[in-house]
């Protein structure tokens, strides 16, 4: 087989890459390790930014988007201070976000490709990058067969544990990384939300988030130590945590149901650079991860294919490389700071296994500034609703 892109992943940013490829007229084919249902078993976050919506209605996968996402104009931090809004659309100059499911951003991705009839393999096994200096290609294992992909380019979209970034000689490439004492103990239930917005809380037991996916869906999470399993804790045990972090008016809103899903995810802050090596790019969490305090992984994942996509179409319709020369550059000037958004997020809110009195009191004293200043709200807000690109 042959192809001018070699998308490895059907996440949300190789399908996007995809799409946004297709419609330029570039022939590309995306690469799958798991089956599509798995895929779209992956329950992820769903805050987007303007950026990414503008991005899934250039490829028309956008409707359903509009029709069921909920655009949200704040959001509220809470602690010992009392609950704090911080008015998104006013601070930002006019934007907001939407809630709206990374798995739903998926499957209109994934429908809408199959539908144009772009091809996507997916339970491919044993997949292998080579040459990726010179003439690079993938090969792999597809319904008992060996394959051989041939491609002008391959782009890297499967993840963290994926093998595009484990391709690179290790003299190639630096990382940068932090983890975090802490997960995140999350449930998704079919109740309404506690607001209709999210609520941010600090609390002295730790951090609480509540969030939801739809009017009637909620997705709640929980700080936990980082070696803590979901089975240990019953729903009611949730429940009855997750309203002593909040405050008493919002706890008093809870309403509680069985979980459809119940899991706990580490916090890490990683970075690879560069994001380029020869033919082979890195896009999403195949080259960085970001804690989920600041909802900027799956917007990070859209910059990136953004600025790929603008240097492919530039290579293949203008002839020119300057977009793919400057593709890692430009990422991570963005990458990095979303990372400091993402920590200053962590940081702020999050009860540390090591912090004493006087580290307490100086997160009080950052949120207590943020209630009262009109430019700390204002740099939220603009972090929030996402950095150009």
């Amino acid at each position: 087989m042959r192809t001018q892109v070699a998308i490895i992943g059907a996440g949300p940013a190789g399908l996007l890459l995809g799409a946004l490829l297709a419609k330029a007229g570039i022939d590309n084919v995306i690469v799958e390790r798991t089956s599509a249902e798995h895929v779209l078993s992956r329950i992820r976050a769903g805050v987007l930014e303007e950026g990414t919506v503008r991005l899934l209605e250039s490829v028309n996968c956008a409707a359903r988007l509009h029709a069921e996402g909920l655009v949200h104009e704040g959001i509220a931090i809470a602690s010992e201070l009392g609950l704090q809004r911080i008015d998104l659309k006013a601070r930002s100059g006019g934007r907001t976000v939407t809630v709206y499911g990374q798995t739903e951003v998926t499957a209109d991705l994934m429908e809408a490709r199959a539908a144009a009839g772009l091809k996507a393999i997916y339970d491919a096994s044993d997949v292998q990058l080579a040459d990726i200096d010179g003439r690079p290609s993938v090969s792999f294992t597809t319904s008992g067969h060996a394959e051989r992909l041939d491609c002008d380019f391959i782009a890297g979209c499967d993840g963290f544990h994926g093998v595009s970034r484990q391709s690179v000689p290790s003299n190639a490439i630096k990382t940068y990384e932090r983890v975090y004492p802490f997960g995140w103990l999350g449930i998704l239930a079919d109740v309404p939300p506690v607001d209709h917005e999210l609520i941010y809380a600090r609390h002295e037991r730790g951090f609480a988030l509540c969030s939801m996916r739809s009017p009637t869906r909620s997705r709640y999470y929980v700080q936990v130590g980082a070696a803590e399993h979901a089975d240990a804790w019953s729903d009611t045990a949730f429940w009855d945590e997750l309203r002593r972090r909040l405050p008493a008016e919002a706890a008093a809103r809870v309403v509680t149901g069985p979980s459809i899903e119940k899991s706990v995810a580490p916090l890490r802050s990683f970075v690879a650079e560069p994001l380029r090596f020869g033919k082979l790019f890195l896009c999403g969490d195949a080259g960085h991860i970001v804690p989920p305090t600041g909802a900027k992984g799956l917007n990070l994942a859209a910059s990136d294919v953004h600025y790929l996509a603008e240097g492919l179409i530039g290579h293949y319709r203008e002839h020119t490389d300057d977009g793919l020369d400057a593709y890692s550059a430009h990422a991570l000037a963005r990458v990095w700071k979303a990372e400091r958004f993402s920590w200053w997020m962590t940081s702020t809110l999050h009860r540390f296994p090591d912090n004493g009195p006087f580290a307490d009191r100086l997160q009080l004293a950052e949120i207590d500034y943020l209630m009262h200043s009109d430019a700390a709200q204002s740099a939220l807000a603009e972090n929030y609703v996402g950095l150009p690109f």
